[in-house]
């Protein structure tokens, strides 16, 4: 696990944790908990990423997630979308089966609002809890423990939770009910989308009018267009460079995710409807990896 700076830990009391689902995200917040004391036990799909991930944090592995959970007082997972987190916590190997009544499941994967309430009527029915926590912060946030955390749920489950937490985090904020983690996502997700288009149009005209685009953006990012995205991708959207973490795949998937919500809670979002398409066209051309800033490519 790469860091680019020293993350410091709470000093929490040691606890017993699983981790289910080692993708970008998943391993390096694995490795966190793993530096802060925590006993950890990590499931993958793909066995031998999980063997490795243990030898490397002295941790443990284990062959189901109902193993991974046997015992633990929280179970955290970062999976990719709702048919995964129902298959690693729902069934005869699932987490919801080993875990220890009381124990508080913690679940970071960008899903649906539904299947974070559905889970924690499973979970409340079996004496579990169950938060749900989707993240912001991208690979390096996860990599340098620094992720906004935005979370559903019983309060007391969460209070539980954020000291552990903490240890992959900069920010673990309750929102509201079982759900409020992944509608807040939604809206992070809308606010992205909008502006790095607006970004790439900004860059894309500066350039077609003959300035210095990477002066453009020194100067502008010292006023009222300052942003995150500018900041750290508009030099890397002039370097035409797109392998900064997250994929147009996933935000496509993020995307559906809100679209369909606002289908259902009656929001109206042309803008976020058509950078949804804009970056079906960015897949087309090739781009379902490249990472979000790449929508700068359809103009160019």
């Amino acid at each position: 696990m790469s860091t680019t700076h020293p993350k410091t830990y709470e000093s929490t009391p040691s606890r017993k944790v699983a981790f289910l689902g080692l993708g970008v995200m998943g391993l390096p917040m694995a490795g966190h908990l793993a530096l802060a004391g925590h006993q950890v036990t990590v499931y993958n799909r793909s066995a031998a990423k999980a063997k490795a991930w243990a030898a490397e944090f002295k941790g443990a592995s284990a062959p189901t997630p109902r193993e991974a959970a046997a015992g633990a007082d929280f179970v955290f997972a970062c999976v990719g979308n709702d048919d995964d987190l129902r298959a690693i916590t729902l069934g005869a190997d699932g987490a919801f089966a080993g875990m220890k009544p009381g124990a508080i499941f913690v679940d970071h994967t960008t899903a649906s609002a539904d299947v974070a309430r559905e889970l924690d009527a499973a979970a409340r029915q079996l004496g579990l809890r169950f938060v749900d926590a989707p993240v912001s912060g991208g690979q390096a946030g996860a990599q340098n423990g620094l992720l906004t955390v935005m979370c559903g749920g019983d309060p007391a489950a969460f209070e539980a939770a954020r000291p552990v937490a903490m240890a992959f985090s900069r920010a673990f904020t309750l929102m509201g009910a079982s759900g409020a983690g992944q509608l807040t996502k939604m809206v992070n997700q809308i606010c992205i989308a909008g502006l790095v288009q607006g970004l790439s149009e900004a860059l894309a005209f500066g350039q077609k009018a003959g300035l210095d685009a990477l002066q453009v953006i020194d100067v502008i990012g010292k006023g009222a267009a300052q942003s995150w995205q500018l900041d750290n991708r508009g030099p890397t959207m002039v370097a035409d460079k797109f392998d900064f973490g997250f994929a147009v795949d996933w935000m496509r998937k993020d995307l559906g995710l809100v679209l369909d919500e606002a289908r259902r809670n009656g929001a109206q979002l042309p803008v976020t409807a058509l950078v949804d398409q804009f970056y079906a066209d960015i897949q087309r051309m090739g781009g379902q990896r490249w990472d979000t800033s790449s929508l700068i490519r359809r103009l160019r």
